[in-house]
């Protein structure tokens, strides 16, 4: 049977991903640049509103 009793990968797993989309570092710089993005919006909304 295919997989059996295995607890999951073993610890040091040189097949674990190591890069990608779902990485801490990719998931920060989404953050980041998703809130850089909200600012610039609310600032071009401040702009639009004074004239």
């Amino acid at each position: 049977m295919h997989g059996g009793k295995a607890k999951g990968a073993p610890k040091g797993n040189s097949h674990a991903l190591k890069h990608g989309r779902y990485t801490a570092e990719a998931i920060a710089e989404r953050r980041h640049l998703i809130a850089l993005l909200r600012g610039m919006k609310g600032l071009i909304e401040q702009v639009d509103g004074e004239e």
